[in-house]
């Protein structure tokens, strides 16, 4: 049976540390050399919601079926989008959220027509 735990996260400023907190609780069921790159991921996207979402809570999922893999979503309540390449110079600060993502882990993608972004990384 996997692991998984579920968390609502209020939309403000505080919502990146509130995700960041929910990995480490959720970390003690992952390898430590995952736990870093979730934290990273998770507040970048749950930032992202925070920013370009609309009302509500962002939904913040977590499952494992063992310590080195896991799989993340994050849920709000936007209307979608579609994920582009990063078009401006390197020198330009943000837009970096799904590069990060690409870069750092073995899946990922948007649930069509929601803003519902999941990954996972795998490192068996």
């Amino acid at each position: 049976m996997p692991d998984q735990l579920t968390v609502d996260i209020d939309r403000d400023r505080t919502a990146p540390a509130s995700a960041r907190r929910a990995v480490e609780r959720f970390g003690d069921t992952l390898d430590p050399g995952v736990v870093p790159d979730v934290k990273l991921l998770v507040s970048e996207l749950i930032a992202n919601a925070v920013k370009y979402g609309r009302e509500g809570r962002v939904q913040l999922i977590l499952r494992s079926e063992d310590p080195h893999h896991v799989h993340v979503e994050v849920v709000d309540q936007g209307v979608g989008f579609v994920p582009a390449a990063r078009d401006r110079p390197k020198t330009e600060p943000g837009g970096w959220g799904l590069h990060m993502v690409e870069a750092l882990t073995q899946r990922w993608g948007v649930r069509d027509g929601s803003t519902h972004v999941w990954f996972e990384i795998d490192r068996r």
